[in-house]
């Protein structure tokens, strides 16, 4: 299992801030030993995502890493030229000597469709045919008029994840041999509104398993929300002022914090709390990549780089995670 840090780059202060902020977080965690570092995309609204250019802030976090592995989690493919997109992660993935993780998605925001020119009625549709023109670019095929991708990247083929709230997505990417990718949290259906996470996601992963082609390597992110900090007194109190800022994708239920943490799929507290609710989570048991966030907690700088610390240090060893021998940590 690898290790990750996920950053939606959320913090209260101006965008260059959160920038800076947020690679020193990436820094930190390759420090500590972790495998991957993932950022998303979003457009126009800063309280909803800080980033609209993943692989621009990819490209600057590369020169200040060396080991690191570097990931968009995601791109909105729908929202993008996908050769563009191909050439961009053609020229970072040698720029990081091969570092490159590339996430895509259909979008989950209708309201940014439209700026692009496009329907958001039209995304499933559109990030086929992205996807595919992607794909075929790294590839090497013909992309119109002889023209072929340089620099060439085969690599990437490999390095493709796609995300997903549906089993039809998850057997999409079974079938292309991709990467799958898993929400820290999901929307309960109207019919069984106290499903677990594993419970929604169980059938996910079984699609993805039922249409990979035989020989080929799962690769499947679980994305969860982890707050660790050195007492469940300093977690509660991080977590009782992030989960009101209304920032969540579906609306605040109503309840006090442990209710509001259950409904969330929050994963806070001491090490041994995490580790315990981490524990009680089956679908970690299928992944090959535990990716921790601290969003939607979004507690101040300091204690996320304490909770990197600890995620590392306590948390990830307690489930099977051994840093790579060469990790030096500070101090």
């Amino acid at each position: 299992m690898r290790l990750g840090f996920f950053t939606r780059l959320l913090d209260e202060v101006p965008a260059g801030e959160r920038y800076r902020l947020a690679a020193e977080q990436i820094e930190h965690a390759e420090a500590y030993g972790f495998d991957t570092a993932w950022v998303a995309q979003h457009h126009f609204d800063g309280a909803e995502g800080g980033l609209p250019a993943p692989l621009v802030f990819l490209a600057h976090v590369a020169a200040r890493t060396s080991r690191i592995r570097l990931g968009t989690g995601i791109i909105t493919l729908p929202l993008e030229q996908p050769v563009r997109v191909a050439e961009d992660a053609a020229v970072l993935d040698l720029l990081t000597g091969g570092r490159l993780e590339v996430g895509v998605g259909s979008g989950g925001t209708p309201s940014s469709f439209a700026p692009f020119g496009h329907d958001s009625a039209d995304r499933a549709a559109i990030y086929a045919a992205h996807l595919e023109t992607l794909v075929r670019a790294w590839s090497g095929e013909d992309l119109g008029g002889g023209n072929r991708l340089y620099p060439p990247a085969p690599r990437l083929l490999e390095a493709i994840w796609q995300a997903t709230f549906s089993e039809a997505g998850g057997a999409r990417a079974g079938r292309a041999g991709h990467g799958l990718m898993l929400s820290r949290t999901q929307p309960r259906p109207a019919d069984d509104p106290q499903a677990t996470l594993a419970d929604i996601q169980r059938p996910i992963v079984d699609a993805y398993y039922a249409n990979l082609p035989s020989g080929a390597t799962p690769r499947i992110v679980a994305s969860r929300t982890a707050f660790v900090a050195d007492s469940r007194a300093e977690a509660l109190r991080c977590a009782e002022q992030g989960l009101g800022r209304g920032r969540l994708p579906f609306e605040l239920p109503d309840g006090d914090l442990d209710t509001r943490i259950a409904a969330f799929d929050v994963h806070v507290g001491t090490p041994q709390d995490v580790i315990d609710s981490l524990r009680a989570d089956p679908t970690l048991e299928r992944v090959t990549d535990l990716v921790f966030q601290v969003h939607s907690v979004d507690p101040p700088h300091p204690l996320v780089l304490r909770s990197i610390e600890l995620l590392a240090t306590e948390v990830a060893p307690a489930l099977g995670w051994a840093p790579d021998a060469l990790t030096r940590r500070p101090g």
